[in-house]
């Protein structure tokens, strides 16, 4: 019981700090954004270039694939030898491939493409609330792939807070609650489980810092430290935790963190030059953007929240729970009750325009980004499971990750890529012109 009541506390506890700190920082640069709407275009059906990967008898090509780029495939290392091998502590291990991973294939002439939908998660703890675990659930009934930005600190016990030394701030400090020893185990339950079904776990980096002193003000080296430090945490968390008996998680981080995104989306610029040696493939951590096909920054894939229209206003949103809480109930994350149904509506509303304007017009990527949180009592989970199932099942929509959308982008045609870039997200082009 004892140790229910504290697990208890200690989601609450991360909860309010979370809140406080989003509400203080987040505020003043992603949220509240009014600009003019763009209008939405003809419908439209097409097929779709991705066929769905096995999950045993891997081929040297599929090796190269699960693990392009990343820190330990730029070393040159070879194809997987079929044997699983644990590393380090104990606290990771290579399985080989990720299973079930979707291939890209290039666009053919005059097809269209597939309409992606990346649905990611800040943080990725699993909380009382149980959300990781349910929104797990979720995506294989709706036959998608998602992205976990893992906190690094979310594998470090409180008492061993001193490890960790952030930049431009007190050693063991962080801006966010350590995690209660229950809340490490299951969250790493719910990472084994996410990488096998999968899904993409990605880096939100460790203690969320924004505003002064936060990641916007850190330099390339700064940056470089936050990422050695979310490595040692996820490959170490035996070591730290004492768990010794825990399975270890089945992924090597060094091959298989290819991304992340910045907390409050601060510090681009230098996070951009410090993840370079690391073979990191893409960054999500842009302020915001019109839904436009992506393109790369100094060889990164940018992948930035987006700007979809508000439901019943002549403004755009950015597409992430926190920017419609901000918009609805200001800092309230608990607002009027009266209210929960209709800011439902309109959140679910706002993901669908945004949704169906680039589905029936230039098919750029959609992405949305969440928090497992409980905000005015859980609407903005609610809207983004409504999405979710809505949308992912259809034939030609696919629900992939960051890292499965960057393989995608890779493999095509530049040129087509730039013509694609050309589209207003409502333009709906001839395809038999566009894609040649």
């Amino acid at each position: 019981m004892a140790d229910t009541d504290a697990a208890s506390r200690g989601t609450r506890a991360e909860s309010r700090s979370t809140r406080k700190v989003r509400r203080k920082a987040q505020n003043r640069r992603r949220l509240g954004i009014a600009i003019a709407v763009v209008a939405l275009a003809g419908a439209g059906a097409a097929a779709y270039a991705f066929t769905l990967g096995g999950t045993s008898g891997a081929t040297q090509s599929d090796a190269k694939l699960a693990a392009p780029n990343g820190a330990a495939a730029a070393k040159g290392e070879e194809p997987w030898d079929g044997k699983v091998k644990v590393l380090g502590d104990g606290s990771t291990s290579y399985t080989g491939p990720q299973p079930g991973q979707l291939k890209p294939e290039r666009l053919k002439p005059g097809e269209k493409p597939p309409q992606f939908v990346v649905f990611s998660w800040d943080g990725a703890l699993e909380g009382d609330d149980r959300l990781f675990s349910h929104f797990r659930q979720v995506a294989k009934e709706s036959k998608a792939h998602m992205t976990f930005f893992l906190t690094g600190i979310y594998l470090l016990p409180d008492g061993k807070k001193m490890l960790y030394r952030p930049p431009q701030h007190a050693q063991g400090a962080a801006a966010i609650s350590y995690p209660t020893v229950p809340h490490i185990k299951s969250t790493l339950t719910q990472l084994r489980g996410a990488w096998t079904d999968g899904n993409e776990i990605g880096s939100h980096f460790n203690g969320h810092f924004c505003g002064p002193k936060g990641g916007g003000e850190w330099s390339p080296a700064e940056w470089k430290s936050e990422i050695d430090q979310t490595y040692a945490f996820i490959k170490n968390w035996k070591t730290n935790t004492g768990f010794t008996k825990e399975a270890p998680l089945p992924f090597d981080p060094d091959r298989e963190v290819v991304g992340g995104r910045a907390p409050c989306l601060e510090g681009q610029k230098n996070l951009l030059a410090a993840i370079k040696p690391y073979g990191w493939r893409y960054d999500a951590s842009s302020s915001g953007d019109f839904q436009l096909w992506p393109s790369k920054q100094d060889g990164i894939w940018n992948f930035p929240l987006q700007l979809l229209p508000l439901q019943g206003k002549e403004v755009q949103v950015l597409s992430m729970d926190f920017n419609f809480l901000y918009n609805q109930s200001g800092d309230s994350t608990q607002g009027d009750p009266a209210k929960f149904a209709a800011w439902q509506a309109q959140t679910q509303g706002s993901y669908m325009n945004g949704f169906n304007r680039v589905y029936n017009g230039s098919r750029a990527p959609m992405f949305i980004g969440n928090h497992f949180e409980d905000w005015n009592g859980g609407i903005y989970m609610k809207a983004v499971e409504n999405v979710m199932r809505d949308v992912c099942p259809r034939q030609d929509v696919r629900c992939v990750s960051f890292r499965e959308l960057a393989d995608w982008l890779d493999a095509q045609d530049p040129k087509v890529l730039a013509r694609l870039r050309s589209l207003d997200p409502a333009q709906a082009p001839d395809w038999t012109d566009l894609v040649k």
